[in-house]
């Protein structure tokens, strides 16, 4: 019998709070929500805080009218700031989001102690898929394996059978990161089961066709939107009625840094193997990989960031990656000699996994 969502939700508040956060009494716990939040998943994780002796507190705020920088004229700058400078774990759960915002970017600096991750308005189901029924170590040991590989890498390509086929330039001054679920000490957190390379300004060049796309409807309408890359920015946006939206959409912004590469995310969580919609999830899709534009912070692009009004992800399943021409994922599956025990055992379904 399948579980019900109660059962879920406790299972993902275990995980989250004392598995992967290890929470320990009398720290400051910041839940961040919008009206677009699910206020049964931040009420669960509120009672699992006060559990294990934690002080949480439920910050609701309005909802913006875009994402990052571009809402911050929607929202309570002094207060909230105040809160997430002396907290010492966010979460952040509202819908339209403030990461990248200066809100965020004030946190992320002045907070030296900060554990925050970003989960966005998430369902109950995507959150048990995204951060439980794997082993934390071994996707630990997978993702170091790809980001060491790809510290040695000068060029990255990426290919689909969609019609992708885009490269890139690797920075060593550039962010190159993971996320395996460990959010105990200081950290960046995004939801598990990534490897993170920030490029080369100015050297992305060919064609992304985007299977899912913030800010269109190209996943449910079973379309595809194709970005024209040269030096780094997006040059043409094509497609049916969802691309001349998406032109209108970044216009909107008259920030020419919106059409700028920002990073490019190599998803390995076990648990996702197709794209469901849930952009959070998505992202991570086995064999995938998103693709980031706009806003950068300095934390990954030093010393100044790539400032932009807002941010926005694309994802494209089953790809095929290169490393300076060898190999790492084929269509999707992980093809490394070096990766495939790691990858073997995570996929290796058992009955532990719940």
């Amino acid at each position: 019998m399948a579980a019900s969502d109660k059962q879920l939700l406790s299972r993902v508040s275990e995980v989250l709070i004392e598995d992967m956060f290890q929470v320990q009494a009398g720290e400051t716990v910041v839940i961040t929500v919008d009206k677009g939040s699910l206020f049964d998943i931040a009420d669960e994780l509120f009672e699992k805080i006060k559990t294990m002796q934690g002080l949480p507190m439920i910050i609701h705020i309005p909802t913006a009218r875009e994402d990052s920088e571009a809402g911050m004229i929607d929202w309570p700058v002094a207060p909230l700031q105040a809160a997430l400078t002396h907290a010492d774990v966010w979460i952040e759960m509202n819908s339209m989001v403030l990461l990248y915002s200066s809100i965020w970017e004030a946190a992320m600096r002045d907070n030296k102690k900060l554990r925050y991750l970003i989960i966005g308005n998430s369902t109950t189901k995507s959150l048990h898929r995204v951060f439980t029924g794997y082993d934390i170590v071994t996707l630990g040991g997978l993702l170091r394996g790809v980001m060491d590989m790809a510290k040695k890498t000068k060029v990255v390509r990426i290919t689909s059978n969609n019609g992708t086929d885009v490269s890139y330039h690797t920075d060593p001054t550039h962010a190159l990161d993971i996320d395996d679920g460990d959010y105990s000490k200081p950290i960046f957190g995004t939801a598990p089961g990534y490897v993170n390379i920030v490029p080369k300004v100015g050297t992305m060049e060919g064609l992304i066709v985007f299977d899912e796309l913030q800010n269109t409807e190209i996943f449910e309408h079973k379309q595809t939107i194709e970005f024209v890359m040269k030096e780094g920015n997006i040059t043409e946006v094509n497609g049916g009625e969802e691309a001349g939206a998406f032109r209108a959409y970044l216009a909107s912004f008259d920030d020419s840094n919106m059409y700028k590469i920002s990073h490019h995310m190599i998803g390995l969580n076990p648990n996702i193997r197709s794209l469901a919609g849930e952009i959070v999830e998505d992202e991570r899709i086995w064999g995938g990989s998103d693709f980031g534009f706009g806003h950068t912070s300095p934390i990954d692009m030093p010393p100044h960031g790539q400032v932009a009004k807002s941010h926005f992800d694309g994802i494209i399943a089953n790809t095929t990656i290169y490393f300076d021409d060898v190999k790492i994922t084929d269509n999707g599956e992980v093809c490394h000699p070096a990766l495939l025990p790691l990858a073997e055992s995570l996929l290796e379904p058992t009955i532990a996994k719940t």
